[in-house]
């Protein structure tokens, strides 16, 4: 019986399939619209747990002044090279320390130019933050003491000055600098934050000190923690340490800060979640406006309707066998808009993912949830109209025209 309703509600869509597909847009927008936003924002998620993964969960970042608040401008106490050494010094958790001081310069070469991060560091740096040289080599031990006008340059850079030719050997000019290029960076693409990590060039720190930034101050120590070791603990290790340096009272403030890595990541996963979620919600509201639309057209359906219901309820249906048939063509209705609306959040996620670089990621779930969603919209828009059809006197049914 139940598959006989459904071939009475296919044949009516069918008798008037234009006004069919436009009562059934809305929820076409609607299950693509949130399909297409939970799939994006799932794999932008799922990037940004890539990216924080390759750079590291149990990594520190050291930082003189006050994240956030008033009160930090001018007065900051810079961090020196002996702080940083006495972090590796003193604290066993600590499996690599490096120094990083950083600043935006013009890079030059021949008739090409282009403003990118400078930042002077040493070995560690490469280690901690998980860069590999593609080509060429790291700084010796003799470079980075004497500091010596050497650079690795990041896949941007390179394409941005050499192009297509080989970079390793050639000397660049990076403000008043002149260094040679030793070695290049493998691609790691944008980062978290929405950075390009490839546009840097890396040089020592003592060349950076003498001859870009004129002094001894560090802006940032990055430090990576031992495996099985928590980065909390290690984390107030550090912060006991650098307030006996800094002198500082047990009534004051720290005037430095630590972030943790595994605090970022889970910050931007929870933010983008939330956006997902957001998103999501307001493309729902496209369901809501296309059930109204099939309860619009159901009622008109009723309507024109009158005289079979009329003719059905005569010879021996019930009120019962009316509304199960009216709710059976306003659910087929939804939900064949759900199963459209569905395949073409496929074909729109693949194309966005691909366009913005973010992995895509068939969520079983989504999908389900929203084509029963579009089915129950069905249900509950479509049963106002089967309720009014169902109701009909069979003597006024017959006599309408």
């Amino acid at each position: 019986m139940l598959w006989n309703m459904i071939n009475v509600a296919l044949r009516e869509i069918k008798r008037n399939l234009l006004r069919s597909i436009l009562t059934v847009l809305g929820i076409v927008i609607g299950v693509s619209s949130v399909i297409t936003m939970v799939t994006v924002g799932n794999g932008a998620t799922e990037q940004v747990k890539q990216q924080i993964a390759s750079m590291g969960s149990n990594i520190l970042m050291i930082t003189p002044g006050k994240r956030f608040g008033p009160g930090q401008a001018g007065g900051t106490i810079q961090f020196k090279e002996i702080d940083m050494q006495a972090i590796k010094n003193e604290i066993l958790s600590v499996e690599n320390v490096t120094p990083v001081t950083n600043d935006s310069l013009i890079a030059v070469y021949g008739n090409q130019n282009w403003t990118t991060q400078v930042t002077g560091t040493d070995n560690n740096y490469f280690k901690v933050s998980n860069r590999i040289i593609k080509e060429g080599r790291l700084f010796s031990d003799s470079e980075i003491r004497s500091g010596t006008s050497v650079c690795i340059i990041g896949e941007t850079v390179k394409i941005k000055l050499f192009g297509g030719q080989n970079a390793l050997g050639e000397r660049i000019r990076i403000g008043k600098l002149s260094c040679e290029v030793i070695g290049l960076l493998e691609a790691k693409g944008q980062s978290a934050m929405g950075t390009d990590q490839d546009d840097i060039i890396i040089i020592p720190l003592r060349t950076f000190q003498r001859r870009i930034s004129g002094s001894q101050d560090i802006a940032m120590i990055m430090v990576s923690i031992k495996k099985d070791i928590s980065t909390e603990k290690a984390q107030q290790d550090i912060r006991e340490l650098m307030r006996e340096r800094r002198h500082l009272s047990q009534n004051e403030d720290d005037n430095f800060t630590i972030m943790d890595m595994k605090e970022i990541s889970k910050m931007l996963t929870e933010t983008t979640r939330l956006l997902t979620a957001l998103l999501g919600a307001v493309a729902a509201v496209s369901l809501l406006v296309g059930g109204i639309g099939i309860m619009n057209i159901m009622l008109v359906s009723v309507t024109e309707r009158t005289r079979e219901i009329g003719i059905r309820l005569a010879i021996g249906a019930i009120e019962r066998d009316i509304l199960i048939q009216f709710l059976v063509e306003a659910t087929v209705l939804s939900s064949s808009g759900g199963l459209l609306g569905i395949f073409i959040a496929l074909i729109a996620s693949f194309l966005v993912c691909n366009f913005i670089q973010v992995p895509f990621n068939f969520n079983v779930g989504i999908n389900l949830i929203s084509f029963l969603f579009s089915a129950f919209v069905g249900i509950v828009f479509g049963f106002f109209p089967a309720k009014k059809a169902a109701r009909l006197d069979p003597m006024i049914a017959l006599r309408n025209e």
